[in-house]
């Protein structure tokens, strides 16, 4: 694997990060990469070009003479093609130029771009994109300090940045591109590309080809309790019996019974 220093904005050393040789260390296929340009600049075509036919000319649609009896050739209108200030035939009309490119040779220009550029030693890694103040001044002497006599900068930065976007974007020869917008046409077009080291670490995965599978991790289930003690919990506890009342005995009867008595 390749390895390269990693810089500060201060231009001093402050460590190394290995890079990933299927996206940092191919042979540039100049193919790939011919392909690439031509796809990106198709697609930045306006196409926005007209010209007016026959039905869209001004002019009058009055037939000029009829048809037969005077000699000359027939005619039916002064808009017609084989006038002056006619209509033109077959001309342009408003379309798109662009087209699709498979994946496969996106990423593979874009790959053999990152190679190019380690491979000319035109490649500068940050250890970070923070800066004081959002003033140009102060960012262009650190440009000076990294490269002095670069003219034209590729800045590639993995998330928002406010004050690296406002302090880059008034200076001539200098593009600020997300890690996820990056095309091998704006490689190409710059001289120099400063990348910091999380934009590396995202390029690495996203064009790498042997991708490291992550583990998927999956939370243990709370533990169950047996069924038998689910019932029980469900069931409403049963109220305590109240004690039963203590019968009363029963009073013993006499053994000569009174008669009653008759009514008269």
């Amino acid at each position: 694997m390749p390895v390269v220093d990693v810089k500060n904005l201060a231009g001093k050393t402050v460590g190394q990060v290995e890079l990933a040789d299927d996206v940092f260390g191919v042979t540039p296929n100049q193919h790939l990469l011919h392909e690439a340009v031509r796809h990106h600049l198709a697609g930045k075509r306006s196409g926005t070009h007209k010209t007016k036919d026959k039905s869209e000319v001004s002019g009058s649609g009055k037939k000029l003479w009829k048809q037969k009896g005077t000699g000359r050739a027939r005619v039916g209108s002064i808009r017609s093609p084989l006038w002056r200030h006619g209509g033109t035939v077959h001309g342009p009309v408003p379309r798109k130029y662009d087209y699709a490119l498979p994946k496969k040779m996106v990423l593979g220009a874009l790959r053999s771009a990152l190679s190019a550029k380690l491979a000319e030693q035109k490649l500068t890694i940050l250890d970070s994109w923070k800066l004081d103040t959002h003033k140009t001044k102060p960012f262009a002497d650190a440009l000076g300090k990294l490269h002095k006599e670069t003219r034209t900068f590729l800045l590639v930065e993995s998330g928002n940045n406010e004050n690296l976007e406002r302090a880059s974007r008034n200076i001539d020869g200098v593009t600020l591109v997300p890690a996820s917008g990056l095309d091998a046409y704006d490689l190409l077009r710059h001289e120099q590309l400063l990348l910091s080291r999380e934009a590396v670490a995202k390029l690495s995965r996203a064009l790498s080809a042997t991708k490291p599978e992550v583990p998927v991790q999956i939370e243990a289930a709370p533990a169950t309790k047996p069924a038998a003690e689910t019932k029980a919990a469900k069931a409403p506890a049963k109220k305590a019996a109240a004690p039963k009342a203590a019968k009363k005995p029963a009073a013993k009867k006499d053994e000569k019974s009174k008669p009653k008595a008759k009514k008269g």
